[in-house]
């Protein structure tokens, strides 16, 4: 009878409880989780308020919500403070240190927060084993002033109507404005990046993201708040889009997800610090679920030579380049010749408008390309349209690891509703059984999933190089590339496709579809592959044009994907980034600037001691010829600053040799 009124008496002081207190392992961060008539949190960095109390809850097909008058029946927290592996990543392996709270609640749900020093996140969880629909999740952030907020809008679709945003390539720039200001009839995909002001910023954002829809902000009411959107489950669906490889919705049901039983919601996460902490920040992939793969030893990041971008276009040869038996032996040739891992046959390969990859087209020898790369080294990655992977994805894995293949790019699924969510993982299992690599585009943020299925190498959801083949001369792509560090990248990996030879000043720049060039200068282009986390790494410029620039081509192909270290020197969003990653003793450091010509003045004393290294740098002449440049053989004292100046639009890179 005492122990009974014992629990009773705890129980009862639990349930009348309604606030509690969480705290990031170096205090500099809390949140206070609040129970009354709404379930909210806030967030407080340094003794100041960067969110103010802000609901959260979701709402059930039976009339139940979780959230309101929420009861607590359990309260539990934790500190954590461990390494865990990070293969394929900016570094071997990560600190995890955070504390958490956990409340479970009357009705068999509950929701957890975790405290990162350079972060906050929450999710729900539920316990309950009788399926049920989710008719709404409610995500707000109450912001305290008119903060100036990085929004990548959706790029396509109707103002106000966002049906027909949601079928979107989660490829746009960004706005910066005013969150009043923001259009109230336009979402905003993740991440996205508000300016708390006096050096600090939030980086908004989900992980752990599986058979759930992704979450769109928007500022609906034109005040300091966003709000969550999430599309809607689709009901009925049609062939169609690009060359009839998309799945299009034409119908949908009145709920956003189905949930089959207990399960793991996503984490809304909230990475908080300078700029500098944003774009160093793993709380993505510190907050995903652990890897499902037991053995990574047949997964191989690495370059790949890709003809998609310089449009197979080729110099001296004497035979007619594009898509045929030729042209890709000779990219396999020069892939060979430089030690670069694959060649990837894009879009083209396979029969158009059929969506189906065992209709090869007459010029394409498949079995003797794939042969032929097999011999020389080089692995083979084909392209498929998301339609013409999903509907017979068993038999294309097997058929194609069976001939030799590596992997696959799957493109254009343009949408994150749960049922697409769904799709990649299931992809990614596949892929995995069959020990096949994966290369993501036309979706969303990577949102941890490099974690959780390590075989998926790179996602795009950026508004990479590729545009560059038909943006207008108005665009400004180099502005871009200093702030994707400290936005984009937050949730993961990016195949941004680098590495182009012809480079353009902002007076010269032009759209070419067939001789494509970059925005900015060579030694920026060099230095992106420093600067932007990218497991697998394209080669996105014509061989003939590499074979042409040796210097920068052995750059290129020598210089790592994955890393052992990665540090951020120094940066402001949408000004300049310097980087540095270490493999093995040498230590790689990459810098990039805005259109503001810069001098910069790098501490390098971690690395230690007198060491040789290499510099590319912007030439005198640059700023008129964004193609000069040099490259020196330096003896460095780390104990000093290194100094380095940077044209507008340009960069650098710095190879320092071990000792």
């Amino acid at each position: 009878m005492l122990l009974l009124a014992a629990a009773l008496s705890m129980a009862a002081a639990v349930s009348a409880q309604k606030s509690y207190t969480l705290a990031s392992p170096d205090g500099s961060l809390r949140t206070t989780v609040t129970t009354d008539e709404e379930l909210t949190y806030d967030l407080v960095y340094k003794g100041r308020t960067l969110m103010e109390p802000s609901p959260l809850s979701i709402e059930r097909n039976d009339g139940t919500a979780w959230g309101p008058a929420a009861r607590v029946t359990r309260v539990r927290r934790t500190e954590v403070d461990r390494w865990i592996a990070s293969p394929f990543y900016r570094a071997d392996s990560l600190r995890e240190h955070y504390n958490a709270l956990s409340l479970r609640m009357k009705g068999d749900w509950e929701v957890e927060f975790r405290a990162y020093d350079d972060g906050v996140a929450y999710r729900f969880v539920n316990h309950t084993r009788k399926p049920f629909a989710v008719v709404n999740e409610r995500v707000e952030y109450r912001f305290p002033a008119d903060l100036t907020a990085s929004v990548p809008y959706v790029a396509s679709g109707e103002d106000g109507n966002f049906e027909s945003q949601y079928f979107n390539s989660f490829e746009n720039i960004y706005t910066v404005a005013p969150l009043s200001e923001m259009n109230p009839g336009r979402l905003s995909f993740l991440p996205l990046v508000v300016d708390a002001g006096q050096g600090v910023k939030l980086c908004l954002s989900e992980s752990d993201l599986c058979d759930y829809p992704g979450l769109y902000l928007l500022n609906a009411k034109g005040g300091t708040s966003l709000e969550g959107r999430f599309a809607p489950c689709p009901a009925t669906l049609e062939q169609g889009g690009h060359n009839r490889l998309q799945m299009l919705v034409t119908e949908r049901k009145e709920h956003i997800a189905d949930i089959a039983g207990p399960r793991s919601f996503p984490w809304r996460m909230a990475v908080v610090g300078s700029d500098v902490q944003l774009a160093a920040s793993s709380m993505s992939y510190l907050l995903a679920a652990p890897s499902k793969i037991d053995d990574l030893s047949w997964i191989h990041p690495g370059k790949v030579a890709w003809e998609w971008w310089n449009d197979w276009n080729l110099q001296g040869v004497d035979f007619r380049t594009g898509i045929n038996t030729r042209t890709y032996k000779y990219y396999i040739d020069f892939a060979a010749s430089q030690g670069i891992e694959y060649v990837i046959l894009d879009e083209g390969w396979a029969v158009n408008l059929k969506a189906d990859l065992f209709e090869v087209v007459p010029e394409i020898d498949l079995r003797e390309i794939i042969d032929y790369g097999a011999s020389k080294g080089v692995g083979i990655i084909l392209w498929a349209g998301y339609h013409a992977f999903e509907r017979d994805m068993e038999r294309v894995c097997s058929h194609y690891a069976a001939m030799g293949v590596k992997g696959f790019k799957v493109d254009f699924m343009d949408r994150d509703d749960q049922q697409m969510t769904a799709f990649i993982h299931r992809a990614a299992e596949t892929a995995a059984r069959h020990r096949l690599l994966l290369d993501l585009h036309g979706t969303h943020k990577p949102a941890g999933m490099n974690r959780t299925w390590p075989n998926v190498l790179n996602f795009e959801g950026v508004h990479g190089l590729e545009q560059l083949k038909w943006r207008p001369a108005s665009h400004d792509q180099v502005t871009y590339d200093v702030m994707i560090p400290f936005i984009r990248q937050v949730a993961g990996p990016m195949d941004y496709t680098q590495g182009a030879m012809i480079n353009a000043t902002r007076q010269n720049y032009h759209p070419c579809n067939s001789e494509p060039m970059s925005q900015g200068t060579r030694c920026h282009q060099l230095a992106l592959y420093l600067v932007l986390d990218s497991p697998l790494n394209m080669l996105c410029d014509s061989p003939t044009n590499y074979l042409r620039e040796e210097e920068c081509t052995s750059f290129i192909a020598s210089v790592p994907t994955v890393w052992d270290e990665t540090r951020i020197l120094a940066g402001s969003l949408g000004e300049y980034i310097v980087t540095a990653r270490r493999k093995g003793a040498t230590w790689y450091v990459g810098g990039i600037t805005n259109w503001t010509p810069r001098d910069l003045q790098i501490d390098l004393s971690f690395v230690g001691g007198e060491r040789q290294a290499v510099l590319f740098r912007d030439g005198v002449n640059a700023d008129r010829k964004a193609s000069d440049y040099r490259r020196e053989s330096i003896r460095l004292d780390t104990s000093r600053p290194f100094q380095v100046h940077l044209a507008p639009g340009g960069g650098f890179t710095l190879q320092i040799e071990a000792r």
